[in-house]
């Protein structure tokens, strides 16, 4: 039996257990001067039947995993004992079979419509694929999107209540920045004002909304500017998520060529805590959650309700902010490393000391190595 699909090559952090279905390949803009998930590829809207066949065969899928189940005497359920069959070392499965079947087994309640921005499909299209998939899937919760401020901003709120009534429940929005001169600079090809008009409609229509902020994207030359002017904007939408995507200059992109020729010049770990200080305390007459949620932010616990939560969330970073340097290093590498998750993380004494051997032993050798270590560690979650 076929049980071949499309998916496309990303999705958000929070998306990890969300069925994928692809209702357009690659970006319509594809030109951001820090990305190249979709490099040299070429925008296209995928016609309606190939969406709904590939909403089809997962269907069929999921039905062939639940026979599974039952054949084991699991009562359908999708447990350890049904993947251990689909993900073991004998398994003629292929990779889409598993993929829905380890979407189930995490619950099987949310989908997440690929690729980079969804919603530029024609309004009654999308309807039509939401229909879709909650006749396919009834017992599905949430259903997601990434969309382009420009693209809500042209949707009316109406037409994204449609869209709200047809089952989507959040977008995802790169916003990156909020000030016009670094948005014209990484080639973002939106405005603030865009940014905040996409947004408000967004929340109008009563739909989640994550904003997507990128510490460091303005360097040494805007980092003050870029946290005042994203936070202005960011209290003129209220999302519902403000998520930290700390930068990493990723070779291949039109960032990094700019760092290679020194036009760019990248924020020390410390200095992207700054400004995400600054960031946080500028943003006055919101109820967003600011969450941390990336491999790449420095400080996981910058994380809380706003209001009521901002002097905490500060003070996570004053607390790191105020360490000894040494004590820094080693958090930071420890941080890399995938060791630490917290400053508290520090009373691991035995922990602690290996990684402070480890900061000595840079230190010892040619200055700024550690850095560079820390550097490619960075890439190698990417």
């Amino acid at each position: 039996m076929d049980f071949s699909f499309e998916q496309g090559p990303i999705r958000p952090p929070s998306e990890a257990k969300s069925l994928l279905i692809r209702v357009t390949r690659n970006c319509p803009w594809n030109k951001c001067a820090f990305c190249n998930s979709y490099r040299g590829k070429k925008f296209e809207l995928r016609p309606l039947d190939e969406i709904i066949a590939d909403i089809k065969k997962m269907q069929e899928i999921a039905s062939h995993v639940q026979k599974l189940s039952w054949k084991l005497g699991e009562g359908g359920k999708v447990t350890n004992r049904v993947i251990r069959l689909i993900f073991g070392q004998e398994s003629t499965y292929d990779d889409n079979f598993r993929s829905v079947a380890a979407w189930l087994y995490f619950g099987g309640q949310s989908i997440f419509l690929q690729d980079a921005d969804s919603l530029i499909l024609k309004t009654e299209t999308l309807v039509s694929v939401l229909n879709e998939i909650k006749n396919a899937f009834p017992f599905v919760t949430r259903i997601t999107s990434y969309c382009r401020s420009k693209t809500a901003s042209r949707k009316s709120v109406d037409e994204l209540k449609r869209l709200k009534s047809a089952g989507l429940s959040r977008i995802h929005i790169g916003m990156e920045s909020g000030y016009d001169p670094l948005l014209a600079y990484i080639r973002k090809g939106v405005t603030a004002a865009e940014h905040i008009k996409g947004g408000r409609h967004v929340v109008e229509a009563g739909l989640s909304l994550s904003e997507y902020v990128v510490p460091g994207l303005g360097g040494t030359r805007w980092t003050r500017e870029h946290a005042e002017e994203t936070a202005h904007v960011l209290n003129q939408i209220n999302p519902d998520f403000i998520r930290l995507r700390s930068l990493h200059a990723v070779p291949g992109t039109d960032l990094h060529d700019k760092l290679l020729k020194g036009d760019f010049i990248p924020l020390s770990d410390n200095d992207v805590v700054k400004e995400i200080r600054s960031l946080i305390e500028g943003l006055e007459g919101i109820e967003s959650c600011v969450v941390s949620d990336h491999i790449l932010n420095l400080l996981e616990e910058v994380e809380g309700k706003l209001p009521q939560d901002k002097e905490k969330i500060l003070s996570v970073i004053d607390r790191y902010l105020a360490l000894p340097e040494k004590d820094q290093l080693i958090f930071r590498l420890g941080r890399r490393k995938g060791i630490y998750r917290s400053v508290d993380d520090f009373s691991d004494s035995r922990l602690y000391n290996s990684l402070r051997e480890t900061v000595e032993e840079y230190e010892l050798r040619e200055p700024g190595q550690l850095d560079k270590a820390l550097s490619l560690m960075m890439h190698s979650y990417i």
